[in-house]
């Protein structure tokens, strides 16, 4: 069934139960909604956006921070028919630019956080269906107030027939080239997350999830789905420092939170300097910490658990192009093999593939394939590209990977030159064309280097134009200009090594640079 029946079921029975709770601590900043509160606002941001002509199998662009009225509009729209198309909140305008007319969205919500990163294509807004500034105080005149927008409209279900074949979302994700390509999943998609993530971790209506990711992201939003399907309550919380975290686990008595690699990290280190002492918190409740998004270094779960000795863990791993997390996961009774990334998830299949499609015998490494109900039904308008990963229902991930003899899957490589920093995917290539574009630069490589805390950090390999001089303080501030996840961290001055077929030897940096990075922080411990 369509994702929105649930809504409509746990406002049916638990309409005065509390389904969300938004918390901003720096604001000091507590709001929350009941499932009744939660259902009616978004059928009248549906009864909205239909008043506006929005259809079935229009797009809706989502621009918002993380909060209640974020998921509000979410389910707003997917109760019109219309596709959700979630943005991340940190593009710069020329990203927001080329993802909406990638989606070829209908229409845009947007904070006020992004008023200036909008105001350069506001015309490209003003021929939309409608603009909509959530928040009302600073609306800017390209927009309507989202308050005006919803006032007097009806609660009452819009009553769109919808099926789980029907489009639901486009979910972006950046190509080799640096061009978004945008990921069509049908309703189907994300009933699968809501079930496989249920029965990966157990929640039911007396968990509490605390959702710390940003909810463009599936890693977030499809954890929270476990949550949704019973009717437990979720926790939006803003803010990652190890204080933060630890404190609103204990306030709102979280029992399941999932974590990126860094935040864990600095939880740990807060815990081990004295900065948090753990007996100032009411955290006997917390049953539940899983990461995902990004590789997981064994030792840190080792030192999770003496620190956390009745926690249950488990590895999540995923692809937007599979409905985010849940494919392969290691499942809370596997933590004796930490360091795997796990088994093929609830209603899912998992292979290993050599180039021809046939399957990679135990050990052997070869290119991880996943199938199941989750698997995109293409990249949006864009069959070449859609022919690359997609061999008869399968989808291959292009994460290396092996099997081992009890079925346990490892990753070795990733077969393209994504880096992941913090949880976030980032594509060399599109780093490598801004730095091109300066006027000193005649060339430039990026790379992964390996860091404890982000998993990886982004590093940049200059060569500079005959004649002329830079540094690395010259080059941070050039790429000020790219979003801060995307900024190298470190910076190399040197030829940029090719082969003879005009590709950046990439082996050949990593060899070089990886080794010396890893021999200076061995030198520095």
């Amino acid at each position: 069934m369509p994702i929105t029946e649930i809504l409509k079921e746990n406002a049916e029975k638990y309409g005065a139960d509390v389904a969300l709770v938004e918390l901003d601590p720096e604001k000091s900043f507590r709001a929350e909604i009941t499932w009744r509160e939660f259902n009616d606002e978004a059928n009248r941001f549906a009864n909205f956006i239909i008043s506006k002509g929005v259809k079935k199998g229009d797009k809706v662009a989502i621009l918002m921070m993380n909060s209640i009225r974020w998921l509000i509009v979410y389910f707003g729209v997917l109760k019109t028919g219309a596709l959700a198309v979630p943005l991340n909140f940190r593009y710069v305008t020329s990203d927001i630019e080329k993802c909406l007319k990638t989606a070829e969205a209908d229409a845009l919500v947007f904070g006020s956080e992004f008023n200036e990163r909008l105001e350069p294509i506001k015309d490209m807004l003003s021929v939309m269906k409608f603009a909509v500034c959530t928040d009302d105080e600073n609306t800017p005149p390209f927009a309507e107030r989202f308050k005006d927008a919803v006032a007097g409209k009806s609660a009452k279900d819009p009553a769109v027939p919808l099926c789980d074949a029907d489009d639901a979302a486009l979910y972006f994700t950046s190509g080799t080239t640096g061009a978004p390509k945008a990921i069509l999943h049908p309703h189907l998609s994300l009933m699968t997350a809501c079930v496989t993530e249920q029965k990966h971790h157990g929640q039911t209506k007396e968990d509490t999830f605390l959702c710390i990711p940003p909810l463009y992201h599936t890693g977030a939003i499809m954890h929270w789905f476990g949550s949704f399907l019973v009717g437990g309550k979720g926790v939006l919380l803003r803010g990652v420092k190890p204080k933060t975290i630890i404190k609103a686990v204990s306030d709102e008595k979280a029992t399941i939170v999932w974590l990126l690699v860094p935040w864990a990290q600095d939880i740990l280190d807060a815990v081990d300097s004295g900065e948090i002492k753990l007996e100032d918190y009411k955290l006997s409740q917390w049953r539940l910490m899983h990461i995902g998004a990004q590789p997981v270094p064994p030792s840190l779960i080792h030192r999770w658990l003496v620190t956390f000795p009745t926690h249950q863990y488990d590895t999540n791993y995923g692809l937007s192009e599979s409905i985010g997390p849940g494919c392969v996961h290691l499942g809370v009774e596997n933590v004796d093999h930490v360091g795997a990334l796990g088994k093929p998830g609830f209603n899912w299949q998992a292979k290993i593939v050599k180039e021809d499609m046939t399957e990679a015998g135990n050990g052997v490494t070869g290119e991880l394939a996943v199938k199941g109900n989750g698997v995109m039904k293409c990249y949006y308008k864009n069959p070449e590209a859609t022919a690359e990963v997609l061999r008869d229902g399968w989808l291959l991930t292009g994460d290396m990977a092996y099997k081992d003899d009890d079925g346990f899957i490892y990753i070795v490589d990733r077969k393209k030159d994504l880096i992941i920093t913090g949880g976030e995917n980032i594509f060399p290539v599109e780093i490598e064309n801004y730095l091109r574009a300066n006027d000193k630069i005649k060339d430039a490589g990026v790379i992964g280097l390996p860091d404890d805390r982000l998993g990886e950090i982004v590093a940049a390999v200059i060569e500079l134009k005959d004649g002329v001089t830079s540094d690395e303080a010259e080059m941070a501030a050039y790429c000020e200009g790219l979003p801060r996840y995307k900024r190298p961290r470190r910076y190399f001055f040197e030829k940029v090594p090719r082969n003879p077929t005009g590709k950046i030897e990439k082996v050949v940096l990593r060899e070089r640079y990886c080794k010396d990075t890893l021999v200076n922080e061995q030198l520095k411990r």
